[in-house]
């Protein structure tokens, strides 16, 4: 919360695979083929649909791109409605501004922060053209009956799944549960490259082959593929001949250079052998702090329904009072824990007050962030003395807010001995 060195930070990268990322380097260094396009990014696409569970996987530079491209499949027209979740970070809606369309935000369950299938159902309309969700801080959300309500009422879903990376619901992963899915590979998500990146997964043939034509700069058409008189002409090296398919229909947009690098993609590449292992760190951590939480009546964790598997990209908890969550963040906050607050509710930025929401629209996701909700550090480039001091740390602020002596707290060591 403030400007200061913290003993235990917030999360600046969610991997652990900072060896096997210098290997990759290296060999990419001495390596001469081209790098804009080739076989480490195919290859990393494949392992990454192999992955999720997903036809495809299309991969980008950023995860902002690949929600912005993930829209375009949509095809939105004006007069058409999007709901949407208000508990996000704005890039998941933002791409929604770029479209002449009504966006209606639904609000949240108060234990997960995910879309409330009963408010879900009370905002479709025969206008429903689409819904964007998140699995929050990679808790999955109830996606059986948001399909269901889908397939009822003929609207596609993107599962924004930037913190569900590892997770799991009814045995199968995020990415692979709705229509189409993103992810962004940044900062401290569960899998982080040493550079911006992001894929978005799908099984529809047709938008895999949008998304590549938009990802390459080419333009956004209805695909209609015939001969090109001419094209083949006699003499001409295959590389120097004009390209044999013509395209044909109805031009929407041109795309944009968004293919994502040969280094990134190794780097990604190297990364998903180490997935499971930084997932578990998470879970095992946050089981630590989730047993500290039951001694307290005050607090509770976010915790995923029985059929899940929480990913822990984000470690939240509730206050039943705003009091208790303010006195607390502060607690943690002089001991030294990089507390945040995620994240503001959408619907109240100025961009969407602008088109009318407004305070009261969504009251659970309100409730839940001015009121109750905070974000521990969990990542796994804690150190175990780190991880030991998060706790007894936890313990002693809740002990205080609880009124009794607070535990000792001992403080960890790096490897000169101190901090």
């Amino acid at each position: 919360m403030l400007d200061r060195s913290y003993v235990v930070p917030w999360g600046k990268r969610g991997s652990i695979s900072a060896g096997a990322e210098a290997a990759v380097l290296t060999e990419l260094a001495h390596d001469t083929s081209p790098l804009p396009t080739g076989s480490r990014r195919e290859g990393f696409e494949r392992s990454f649909a192999e992955t999720v569970g997903s036809r495809h996987a299309i991969s980008v530079t950023s995860g902002t791109v690949a929600l912005q491209l993930a829209v375009r499949m949509l095809d939105l027209e004006p007069g058409d409605e999007v709901i949407a979740t208000p508990q996000t970070h704005r890039a998941t809606v933002q791409p929604l501004c770029d479209h002449d369309v009504h966006v209606r935000f639904c609000d949240i369950d108060p234990t997960t922060l995910n879309i409330d299938p009963a408010a879900l159902e009370a905002l479709i309309t025969p206008r429903t053209k689409a819904l964007l969700l998140v699995h929050y801080g990679g808790c999955p959300a109830e996606m059986d009956t948001i399909m269901a309500l889908a397939r009822r009422h003929g609207f596609v879903v993107l599962e924004d799944c930037a913190h569900a990376l590892g997770a799991r619901y009814r045995g199968r992963s995020p990415g692979s549960l709705a229509d189409l899915a993103t992810f962004s590979l940044r900062n401290a998500r569960n899998g982080t490259l040493s550079a911006e990146g992001g894929l978005i997964t799908c099984d529809r043939d047709d938008w895999a082959e949008r998304l590549r034509l938009l990802r390459a700069a080419d333009r956004d058409t209805r695909i209609v593929r015939t001969p090109l008189a001419g094209a083949a002409r006699p003499g001409l090296l295959p590389w120097a001949a004009h390209a044999a398919p013509l395209h044909r229909g109805s031009p929407r947009r041109t795309g944009r250079d968004t293919t994502m690098p040969e280094t990134v993609a190794a780097l990604g590449q190297a990364q998903l052998a180490e997935l499971w292992a930084a997932v578990g760190r998470r879970r095992a951590l946050a089981g630590r702090l989730n047993e500290v939480l039951t001694r307290y009546p005050f607090i509770t964790p976010q915790l995923a329904p029985a059929h899940s598997e929480h990913a822990y990209h984000l470690y939240t908890c509730f206050a039943d009072r705003q009091e208790v969550r303010d006195r607390l963040v502060l607690a943690l906050d002089r001991r030294g824990v990089e507390i945040q607050l995620r994240y503001f509710p959408q619907h109240l930025l100025p961009q969407w007050r602008h088109q009318g929401h407004l305070r009261g629209e969504c009251p659970v996701a309100e409730r839940s962030w001015f009121d109750q909700h905070l974000n521990l550090p969990c990542h796994p480039l804690l150190t175990p003395s780190q991880e030991d001091y998060l706790v007894e740390a936890l313990d002693a602020s809740l002990a205080e807010l609880n009124g009794g002596p607070p535990p000792p707290v001992s403080m960890p060591t790096t490897a000169s001995g101190r901090y």
